[in-house]
Parts: C-alpha cells; sequence; structure tokens
C-alpha cells in the first residue's frame, strides 16, 4: 500500500485551479462511529489471520464484508452476485544464479538477495537468459507528449536494460520541469519502467536502487521481491513480458559501469537532459532460476445502491479489504492484523454505505467495492478495472480509502498527486466548508498516487479521488501528527503490531468520511463529467474513452 496522509504525510495541493467549485453536497446522515469501530475490529482480529488472500482468512473477511453490506441496504454488485473473482497465479522463483555480467575489464557477479533480485511475470517454470547484451537506458522513459524517448534509436530485443529509479528532474526541489519536479510522475514509478522495457522487447529489465529517489531502502526490495509473487493469471502466460525483472544495489551497478569502462555518475547526469541516447555497455547478461507455479483465485466484494434516473452511470468508493496474513514474528506475535491498513478503510466503506443507504438512492448508482491484493500489486482493482462490471466509459469518478485517521481531529487535509483532476476542485471547497486548509505534499517524490487502488482506475481514464487529514492535529498540532505518523511507521506499519486500539480517536476519521460521502454524493447527484486536467498523463484515455457519449 501507499500509506496514508496522516501517517507519511505524502500528500499535496499544487495544481489546483483558482476557480474551487462553490457548489457543495449535502452532509448527508451521521457517519456511524461505532461501524468504524466494530468493522475494524473485527476484520483485524487473529481469527481473520491477517486477511491474505486465497487463505481461510479472505473467505472470513469477504463474508464479513458481504454481513455488512447487506445490513447496510445495498444489493449484490455482480449480475446478482456479491463477488467477483480473481484469478491469480503465484509465482515462486528457485535456485536463482548469480547474475553474471561478461566482457568487460572484470567479470562482476551479483548475488542473489545481497546484490540484487529477480523475479518474471511469465508463468513459465524456467528461466534461462544467456549472453544477453546490456543497454543503459536512462530513465528507461518514452514520453512523446513531452518529447522524451530514452529508448530512441536502439532496438533492446533480446536485450538487458539497466534502468534509473523515479524520473529525470526527481532533484528539483519545485514542482516545475518537463517530470514536474520533484513530484514523481507515473514514468518514474517501478511498475511503468518495467512495462516500458517490456513494450520495446527487453529479455531483462534491471532498475538500480537509490534509496533516496526510490523513497525505501534495499530491504524493502529485499523482502517485497523475494518469495511467492502473486500475478493475475491471464490468457497468454504474460508471454509479452520480459524474461527477468528486478533490482540491483547501487555500488554493483557503478561496478558494473566501471568493467565496462565507463563512468556511472557522468552517464546518470546525462540521462537527466532531453535528447540522451541509450549507451550500449559492451558487457552481456546472464542469469536462471525456476519457477513453481500456483493457479487461484481471490475475491472482489461488490456492492451497489442503484441510481433513480440516472442508473447507468456509476460513482465508485474503494477501499481493499487484504493484508499480509502471517509474517515475520515480533515478541511472538505472527499475525499481521492490519488494522489500520486497510481493516479501517473498509470500515469507512460500510460507513458511507450505511449513510448513503438511510439518504436514499442518488441520481446515478453507488458502487461500494473492497478489493482483494493491494497488497500484491494493486491486482484486484487492476483486475476489476480491466474487466468491469460497469463500463469505465460510464463510471464518472470515484473516492478510494487507504487507512484513515485515529489521531482526532485535524486543520489540514491533503491530496494525493495534486494537480490532476477537476475532482480536486469539488474537494477543496468540501474541505473550507469544514473550516479546514489544504496543505502541500511535504514527500511527492514518493509517487503516492500510483501506489494504492484509486491509480488502477486512474489509468484507464477514470477520475479517482485519494486525500485524508494532515499532520496538523487540534489537538497537539503538527508536532503530535507528525509523532504519529514517525509512530505509525517505525513501529506498526505491516508489523504485527498493527492492531486494534480502543483507544484510538476517531473523529478526524469522521470529518474525512464526511468530505468522502460529500464528494461522492455530489458526483451522484449530479449530471456532469469531470474529467483530468489537460496536463494529467490520463486526460487523452478518458477523452478517448467518453468520445461520443
Amino acid at each position: 500500500m501507499r500509506v496514508v496522509p496522516i501517517f507519511t504525510a505524502m500528500l499535496g495541493v499544487a495544481g489546483l485551479t483558482s476557480g474551487a467549485i462553490a457548489q457543495t453536497a449535502p452532509r448527508g446522515p451521521a457517519i456511524s462511529v461505532e461501524t468504524l469501530k466494530q468493522v475494524t475490529k473485527t476484520l483485524s482480529s487473529d481469527a481473520f489471520e491477517g486477511r491474505k488472500p486465497v487463505t481461510p482468512g479472505e473467505t472470513k473477511a469477504t463474508d464479513y464484508i458481504v454481513e455488512r453490506f447487506k445490513a447496510a441496504g445495498l444489493k449484490p454488485g455482480n449480475n446478482g452476485s456479491w463477488f467477483q473473482a480473481v484469478p491469480l497465479v503465484e509465482l515462486t522463483a528457485h535456485a536463482v544464479t548469480p547474475m553474471t555480467f561478461s566482457g568487460g575489464k572484470t567479470p562482476v557477479a551479483l548475488q542473489y538477495r545481497d546484490d540484487m533480485v529477480l523475479a518474471s511475470y511469465r508463468v513459465t517454470p524456467t528461466i534461462a537468459i544467456k549472453d544477453s547484451p546490456v543497454v543503459f537506458v536512462g530513465y528507461g522513459i518514452t514520453a512523446p507528449e513531452r518529447g522524451w524517448d530514452d529508448y530512441a534509436g536502439i532496438d533492446v530485443h533480446g536485450k538487458t536494460v539497466v534502468i534509473l529509479v523515479n524520473d529525470p528532474d526527481w532533484q528539483t526541489q519545485a514542482r516545475e520541469g518537463l517530470f514536474e519536479g520533484k513530484a514523481m510522475t507515473y514514468y518514474g514509478r517501478w511498475t511503468y519502467k518495467f512495462e516500458e522495457a517490456a513494450r520495446h522487447g527487453a529479455t531483462a529489465a534491471i532498475i538500480v536502487h537509490d534509496t533516496e529517489p526510490a523513497a525505501y531502502g534495499w530491504g524493502v526490495v529485499q523482502s517485497s521481491w523475494t518469495g511467492p509473487q502473486l500475478e493475475l493469471d491471464e490468457q497468454g502466460d504474460h508471454a509479452d513480458q520480459s524474461q527477468a525483472v528486478g533490482w540491483m544495489q547501487l555500488p554493483k551497478a557503478k561496478e558494473l559501469f566501471a568493467s565496462a569502462g565507463k563512468d556511472f555518475d557522468a552517464l546518470s547526469a546525462a540521462a537527466k537532459v532531453k535528447g540522451f541516447k541509450a549507451v550500449p555497455l559492451g558487457v552481456t547478461a546472464s542469469v536462471s532460476f525456476t519457477n513453481t507455479i500456483k493457479r487461484q483465485a481471490s475475491k472482489n466484494v461488490i456492492g451497489i445502491l442503484p441510481g433513480t434516473t440516472a442508473p447507468k452511470d456509476y460513482v465508485l468508493f474503494t477501499a481493499h479489504w487484504d493484508h499480509l496474513g502471517h509474517c515475520d514474528a515480533v515478541k511472538g506475535d505472527a499475525i499481521c492484523n492490519g488494522a489500520l491498513d486497510n481493516a479501517s478503510g473498509v470500515a469507512g466503506l460500510v460507513a458511507l454505505a450505511e449513510a448513503n443507504a438511510k439518504a436514499g438512492p442518488a441520481r446515478r448508482s453507488l458502487v461500494f467495492l473492497s478489493v482483494t491484493c493491494e497488497e500484491c500489486g494493486l491486482l484486484g482493482s487492476r483486475y476489476y478495472a480491466e474487466h468491469p462490471v460497469y463500463p469505465l466509459a460510464d463510471t464518472v469518478g470515484g473516492v478510494n480509502m487507504d487507512v484513515l485517521s485515529v489521531n482526532g481531529r485535524a486543520k489540514d487535509f491533503v491530496i494525493t498527486g495534486a494537480g490532476k483532476s477537476e475532482l480536486e476542485d469539488r474537494m477543496k471547497a468540501l474541505v473550507e466548508g469544514e473550516g479546514r486548509v489544504i496543505t502541500p505534499e511535504p514527500n511527492p517524490e514518493r509517487g503516492g498516487y500510483y501506489r494504492s487502488d484509486h491509480f488502477s482506475f486512474a489509468k484507464l481514464g477514470v477520475p479517482m479521488f485519494d486525500g485524508g487529514a494532515g499532520e496538523d492535529l487540534r489537538v497537539g498540532g503538527t508536532a503530535a501528527g507528525h509523532a504519529a505518523t514517525l509512530d505509525y511507521i517505525q513501529n506498526r506499519y505491516h508489523k504485527p503490531q498493527d492492531e486494534y486500539n480502543a483507544a484510538w480517536d476517531w473523529s478526524g476519521a469522521v470529518e474525512d468520511l464526511q468530505l468522502y460521502y460529500g464528494l461522492g454524493r455530489q458526483l451522484a447527484d449530479g449530471s456532469d463529467w469531470p474529467n483530468w486536467y489537460k496536463t494529467a498523463e490520463f486526460r487523452a484515455i478518458r477523452d478517448k474513452a467518453r468520445a461520443g457519449k
């Protein structure tokens, strides 16, 4: 997951237009604090075993969500069913050989886990890459609308590409520049880099890990990229993907370049400049491993409150139900309960379903979607977006919830990846109506907008909002808010200590949920179609989807 505002202050406001929409939405029925407590406590109890997909914990979690959706007054959202099956395939790499580079001044070998990590999206029992020519492709970006193409003039079919993390102007402090300066664009995300390498036919794609532009240490990469890896199980077994994708440590990259007679720092600097040309290193790469393959299926949970006069227009509320299941023990506790991440978000989803049902049907249909496999790469939301129950061209927009604030009311509100869609203008008016202010994103380089389920829809053109309480608490100010951030990240995030606490203060969550209710209800009772700003990377996709509607 991408951790939420109150815990990482990763969000921001730059890019809002000056003409914020003056219209406000009804607050609606009160958000039930009791629902927030009950749902969070239940889903994060040890009985649900950390809600890992395709385990008994999944069955308990999804059945409980259905129970709460029914009680709230929703109808089954998938042609009479509460579920959408999400086919998954689990790949586990074994016998990973060192990745060796030959043909340079001296041989270079990268040891699995210590120096590099590798996996494959291809559903195949054996990966064997031998003597693949290595090419440095800078940031690995093809962005014709920005006049940028790191693959121009080079054919990388059958080759191994080495790629820098983030995007070219990540060190720019302002949010200005070809790639929005400090704020990461999708071109900076590792997922994009592997997608682009595959589109160009690369046999292998390796990103150079550097802690500052990556925004996380090697330990995060190492733990995420080793062990079983889940992917959508689709026709073709992902044969269009590179044979191997992964990461290498920065010192090893420098060693590789030196062996090839190249200056890593000089080439990295050159890669930041428009017009950079990919550089063959004159060395070849070899590596092999085997995969065990396990096909299985998980479930998204879908409920709907049908609309009145425009029931075939849809507004989404989303939150992922999954977490990590059994994990590394801390003080004898080996269940990662995921109370805040994201039992709290599901609790918010249920509370919003209750409030909307009590208010009565809106003009448009309201869809409540609790997705699987966010923690394994946004797979549940991606599957829905690629196989929608309700057409994306008829989906007006929506709100995603990934962790609620439990530290009390905040004076400020932050918007993930601000500067993208007209939904932000609407939310700005609602925030001001609560007597709160929108504050900038302290860490836009972390690319928070691309790290939770709303992105699966945004990528295919649907305007999706994500944001929440900032760190300036009404009791304790920014000192207390920042202390809560650090405490969560250091002591609870993705650990067994993310457990329900009866002492939590839900007042801030309620205020945020009232904003989400207001935005969703405004969309559902309206007749217009908010779009992306003209500068957003998703605008063209939306315009094409809506053409002729």
